[in-house]
């Protein structure tokens, strides 16, 4: 799940992408890319162009770690003498998290406030969990309106949540990332409108109300999206996990090779 994706076609402008944004200033007849993140936590960012007489220092695309709140010289870009007009065409892809990350093995709370854990979708299924960012994601049934709670302490690091019903794509399900002190992030997906109870730089606690469930998103019906991922380089990877429901581990079946 990319945080977003920016686009500076003028030589000197920057646009706002999600929470992270590439900010273009002049430079003695070049120009300087910088990625702003203001997330509360840190991002990876790669710069690219779509222009062949675009050149960068170092050569693009160009990648750099954002730690939180705060910006990072990405690249110093320039046109080739023969340009004429066009902009940079420049790109800032970011993904959210640490390629330095190491998720230890931790046992992780039933979510939802409910007597008893029922799944919908598991690892490895053929619906939407056969990409690497959702392979090792659980979908647990929730009516709507379930308190949802913190798996884990963290830093609530993205919220994403409207009062508009989401148009049933997947990178409009409402959601809450948290990020843990390992480096590691648990998602909690497919949230009502208005959904959050928590804000981004906030300190949670394992146990604590973090958000109410609902069907946002490219969702077959009411229920609560979760996963454990980590960046493994430009993209998301979700991670195995243990948890811990109201009568006792949760077992979920490691998917197998070739399997949807």
């Amino acid at each position: 799940m990319l945080l977003g994706l920016a686009t500076c076609v003028g030589a000197a402008a920057s646009e706002p992408a999600g929470d992270v944004r590439l900010r273009i200033e002049a430079d003695d007849g070049a120009y300087l890319a910088w990625a702003d993140n203001t997330l509360p936590g840190p991002v990876e960012v790669m710069l690219h162009t779509d222009r062949g007489d675009v050149a960068g220092e170092p050569a693009l695309p160009a990648r750099a770690t954002v730690p939180a709140n705060t910006s990072v010289l990405v690249a110093r870009v320039h046109r080739g003498k023969a340009a004429r007009g066009g902009g940079l065409g420049l790109r800032l892809d970011t993904v959210p998290g640490s390629v330095n990350a190491r998720p230890r093995d931790y046992e992780y709370l039933f979510p939802l406030q409910l007597p008893e854990p029922r799944v919908e979708q598991a690892w490895g299924g053929g619906y939407s969990h056969a990409d690497a960012e959702n392979r090792h994601a659980v979908d647990f049934a929730a009516p709507p309106g379930t308190t949802v709670f913190a798996a884990r302490d963290g830093v609530v690091m993205q919220v994403e949540v409207s009062a508009i019903p989401a148009s049933g794509h997947h990178g409009d399900a409402n959601l809450i990332r948290i990020l843990h002190d390992d480096g590691g992030m648990a998602v909690y997906a497919h949230l009502a409108p208005d959904g959050a109870l928590v804000r981004p730089g906030q300190r949670v606690r394992r146990g604590q109300p973090i958000g109410v469930s609902g069907n946002s998103g490219l969702s077959a019906g009411p229920h609560l999206h979760f996963a454990v991922q980590a960046n493994r380089g430009m993209h998301l990877a979700s991670i195995p996990f243990r948890m811990f429901g109201p009568g006792g581990i949760l077992r979920f079946s490691e998917p197998t090779t070739g399997e949807n």
